[in-house]
């Protein structure tokens, strides 16, 4: 009797010393982490040649700003840039409310972190989720692991802060050339111009016709094709400037060396449509009008 108490008892201590194990082991268990097969094909973001931006060349304060995803499940809606005291932070809005929290880094270096590094989302009056986030540099790829509620799993992103899309007043004196730094007295002038965005398709005419009065600068931009019917620059509308020909217009400059966004109404499509471009002009080629 007294053996079968003995044996009983070992029974016990055996299994409750294999549940506390079991308990530890579930405790140190890493976070999961999505492979390949788990996630859609990414996109490629950013272009080729940018020059990343860092908060030493922006004034302080809060500007909307595009920040592109290399993920379609990750959906960004709109984000608020907030410079201070040399440091940018993002707050991003998001599509949906399908993340938990976030990480600047990779998956597996997210899953390993201790939870005081994990972001958490914030949820808005309206029900949406909002994360803010570090950021070390725009135009920049930075990585960023987001945790989905519903898998449970760590997804590996990658995000890009454009900082074409923000206003020229957003950035420090002295980081984009003006006329003024130029030194160029009122004139006709030609510059090297280049234009990025859109499908690739489209292009314009360079070296460009640059008109300076009054201490202000612009260019004649003429189009590869008569499809646009009209120019936006800070939500101002150009109208074209030819009836005949290459779509061309007439628009102000407000820097060089630096990616001007600009929009374009094509109307080669079933609907007319509104087209992302940026335009930057070298400042080194700037030289009279032959």
């Amino acid at each position: 009797m007294k053996r079968i108490l003995l044996l009983m008892l070992a029974l016990v201590m055996s299994l409750s010393l294999a549940a506390c194990g079991t308990e530890d082991n579930d405790k140190e268990a890493p976070e999961k982490v999505a492979g390949q097969e788990d996630m859609v094909e990414p996109q490629e973001v950013g272009e080729e040649g940018m020059e990343p931006v860092e908060a030493a060349a922006l004034k302080d304060g809060t500007y909307e700003i595009t920040v592109d995803s290399s993920s379609s499940m990750f959906n960004i809606t709109a984000c608020q840039l907030t410079v201070a005291e040399g440091k940018m932070t993002a707050t991003m809005t998001m599509g949906g409310t399908g993340y938990l929290k976030l990480f600047m880094g990779t998956g597996e270096e997210a899953a390993v972190a201790d939870e005081t590094a994990w972001i958490p989302f914030e949820e808005t009056e309206t029900g949406e989720h909002t994360f803010t986030v570090p950021v070390a540099a725009l135009n920049q790829k930075l990585d960023c692991a987001a945790y989905s509620k519903k898998k449970e799993m760590w997804y590996d992103r990658t995000l890009v802060f454009r900082a074409d899309s923000l206003p020229q007043e957003a950035f420090a004196e002295g980081t984009v050339t003006t006329v003024a730094d130029l030194g160029l007295q009122d004139g006709v002038y030609q510059v090297e111009v280049k234009l990025e965005g859109g499908s690739g398709k489209a292009s314009v005419t360079s070296p460009t016709k640059l008109t300076v009065k009054d201490g202000q600068a612009t260019a004649t931009i003429i189009w590869s094709s008569s499809n646009y019917d009209y120019m936006k620059v800070d939500d101002v509308r150009y109208d074209p400037v030819a009836v005949e020909g290459n779509s061309t217009f007439e628009i102000p400059v407000t820097g060089f060396d630096w990616a001007l966004p600009v929009l374009a109404d094509t109307t080669a499509m079933s609907t007319p449509h509104e087209i992302e471009y940026t335009l930057c002009f070298d400042s080194s080629t700037v030289e009279p009008a032959s």
